[in-house]
């Protein structure tokens, strides 16, 4: 039997959030007919991600455990690390991002937000959750460098916590250096507490969160078989 593949997300208390994560699993298991997929969570939701392993290795059952997170930070590199440490037939796969399919879906929410990515005038501000993880940064900031490659106006980086420079901070800047129009891009998989707050950071336009995407689901199928591998 293959490994079971659980689904590890941050957890958010808001009901689409929860719904469209949900969905991602349930997408990614209609893409692969026969794979059995579980959730899990490391902050705000049960079951966690330590049960959900816990239960499966008492089980005999063999776990990949792909982190539904953007980037490699504290979740990643401790929650997710430490569960599957001590489960046998347990390991992690690596975060969804930085993808160019990811990017591929930013470009699209930007589009429908209705951001030219000819007009040089046309900031971009990439905005996510944020870490005091450098690896998390550095992971966020290899998409904004992807997306700066399909964009005529400068892209940059904001953080909704731990990490500089905020989003608000980030889209004053952008004015700053001349940009007549900012967009924020939200580089986050589902609404919740951080896209909330980006109404509030000053720029002309915020986009729609990355879900729903069936290449988000295709992204988490190659992280599970990657770790299989």
């Amino acid at each position: 039997m293959n490994p079971v593949l659980v689904a590890c997300a941050h957890g958010t208390r808001n009901p689409t959030g929860r719904r469209l994560i949900a969905e991602l699993a349930l997408a990614a298991r209609a893409q692969r007919p026969g794979l059995t997929t579980t959730a899990a969570f490391v902050d705000v939701q049960p079951p966690t991600v330590v049960d959900v392993v816990a239960g499966l290795a008492a089980a005999g059952q063999a776990a990949v455990v792909v982190p539904l997170l953007l980037s490699g930070g504290y979740h990643v590199h401790v929650d997710i690390a430490g569960a599957v440490a001590g489960a046998p037939g347990a390991v992690a796969a690596r975060p969804l991002g930085p993808d160019p399919r990811l990017v591929g879906v930013l470009l699209d929410r930007l589009a429908e937000a209705g951001a030219d990515p000819r007009d040089p005038l046309t900031a971009v501000v990439l905005a996510a959750a944020g870490s005091s993880d450098a690896r998390s940064v550095a992971d966020v900031e290899d998409t904004a460098d992807l997306l700066q490659r399909s964009w005529a106006g400068a892209v940059t980086t904001g953080y909704g916590s731990a990490a500089r420079p905020t989003v608000p901070d980030a889209v004053a800047a952008a004015r700053r250096a001349g940009a007549k129009r900012v967009v924020v891009a939200a580089y986050l998989l589902a609404p919740g507490h951080f896209h909330d707050k980006l109404a509030g950071a000053g720029a002309d336009v915020v986009t729609a969160p990355l879900l729903p995407d069936e290449r988000i689901a295709a992204v988490l199928l190659d992280r599970y078989d990657a770790a299989v591998g």
